[in-house]
């Protein structure tokens, strides 16, 4: 488990034991599980003496479920040994982490040796206080118009990113790895990348990217592909998660965790439920994957008297791009908003395709205004919601009364709505801050007449708008 460690000491000699009585799945079944604690780490020795490393699900005075990380194939019932490893599954921590590359587990796959690491730390991370908390606030710049303007990250937010299959993703991950800083430029900032179930094409496009993009130095990218052992997915997330709180809370670092897929993650959850012969849930999965989210979820946060935060993006699949799958439905319950990415804006060659309609960060407030962000900020967000929800309802009109029939002032709306996704949202790979997509709003809100902007303070409308030119009048489609 903890592969990034130091070379360990000799290790002194443990008791084996020879009760392992059944195998199903990933999971192997021991007697007298008593004298193992739950979560704890096994090591499995095999006839042929390969080792394995297992942990502890459930332990009772007659049995215990292990879970192997490296697969069960080839574990022979009667010629395997059982010793007790660790107390509980830990990972090495410390700031040589920054820049490394390590398996789901924590093993290094950069080719580099293991890391010195200042301490062990518990995968599961420490309770915290809700006391103990502080409020999320301070802006986190993305460099995404469609995030920073509309749906604003704040420090020790959760705010998950939910797309369907073949959209792209991966993509959208990177830019934000890029690009995400904060507006202070004297703090640390760092990104703490957990990659779940994802090929091998996948895999070197991440890591490829991190180190062209010149951003490398400051990711710590845990990634487990779709060809290693499924049970390592669950173990992804909590080692991600406990490297960032350690970076946060000891280290002073502001910490932005982006997780994906989750979906991959559940998945194994659901492997893991189906060989424990759990009573299944909604559509398969487990009845406690609400819970088992809530403790990944909520180790985002900031703590009275720590400088740091740590900050969670996690990515997931819509399976069928249902929104209400147990998945992104669950999710929505635990985190503050959602980013959504459109399968209609992407047909378009728009990038990146976020749909501001069904987004939302519920943290927003939080983390503008005057000081943070500009003054104008949430009412230009609020008046270019409202104009280009206008624009739809009239491009939907327009499809069945032709565009001949819509009126002036409902062709400036349709032509707002257009430049809207082709200009303000659809940014290409250019990194725009908070100031620049304003600005770029303003350019936008000069497309419709000054009587049109009830949402925004006349004293903003004074500072910013200049109406556009009266042109010759060309079709908006």
């Amino acid at each position: 488990m903890t592969g990034n460690n130091q070379t360990p000491a000799e290790a002194p000699l443990r008791a084996e034991y020879w009760d392992l009585t059944y195998i199903s799945g990933p999971l192997v079944f021991l007697k007298n599980g008593g004298r193992f604690p739950s979560g704890a780490i096994l090591e499995l020795t095999m006839a042929n003496g390969e080792i394995r490393q297992g942990q502890v699900l459930e332990a009772s005075t007659s049995h215990a479920v292990v879970q192997v990380l490296q697969g069960t194939q080839g574990v022979d019932v009667k010629g395997t040994s059982v010793s007790l490893k660790q107390e509980a599954a830990t990972i090495g921590v410390s700031t040589a982490l920054l820049g490394r590359r390590f398996n789901g587990t924590g093993v290094p796959i950069d080719g580099l040796p293991p890391a010195v690491v200042d301490k062990e730390m518990n995968i599961n991370g420490a309770p915290m206080n809700p006391v103990a908390r502080n409020k999320p606030n301070d802006f986190i710049e993305t460099g995404v118009s469609a995030i920073d303007e509309f749906n604003t990250l704040v420090r020790g937010q959760k705010l998950p990113i939910f797309f369907g299959s073949g959209l792209p993703a991966n993509e959208v991950a990177n830019l934000i790895v890029q690009q995400a800083r904060t507006r202070d430029a004297s703090e640390q900032f760092v990104v703490v990348f957990g990659a779940m179930g994802i090929t091998e094409r996948e895999a070197d496009y991440f890591m490829r990217s991190f180190d062209e993009g010149g951003q490398g130095g400051r990711v710590v990218a845990f990634i487990n592909k779709a060809n290693d052992p499924a049970i390592e997915r669950v173990f992804t997330p909590r080692c991600a998660l406990t490297v960032a709180e350690y970076l946060a809370y000891e280290m002073d670092y502001q910490v932005l965790v982006i997780l994906t897929d989750m979906t991959s993650y559940c998945e194994a959850l659901r492997q893991v439920s189906s060989a424990r012969e759990e009573i299944p849930g909604r559509r398969g999965y487990p009845g406690y994957m609400y819970t088992d989210l809530s403790t990944i979820y909520e180790r985002a946060g900031r703590i009275r008297g720590r400088k740091g935060s740590v900050t969670q993006m996690p990515m997931l699949t819509m399976p069928d791009d249902d929104i209400t799958h147990p998945i992104p439905d669950l999710t929505g319950y635990i985190t503050e908003g959602q980013i959504v990415l459109s399968r209609s804006l992407h047909r378009q060659g728009v990038f990146p395709p976020v749909d501001i309609i069904p987004c939302l960060s519920r943290l927003m407030n939080n983390g503008i205004g005057e000081g943070r962000t500009r003054g104008d900020h949430r009412q230009v967000a609020n008046q270019l919601y409202s104009a280009y929800a206008q624009g739809l309802d009239i491009r939907k009109l327009m499809t069945i009364i032709g565009e001949d029939a819509l009126s002036d002032m409902d062709k400036k709306f349709l032509k707002f709505a257009i430049k809207f996704e082709r200009e303000l949202i659809g940014q290409g790979w250019t990194r725009r801050t908070i100031d620049e997509s304003l600005d770029a709003s303003w350019k936008l809100l000069s497309l419709l007449p000054r009587a049109e902007l009830t949402r925004i303070d006349t004293k903003y409308v004074d500072q910013y708008y200049q109406a556009e030119e009266e042109t010759a009048a060309t079709p908006v489609s």
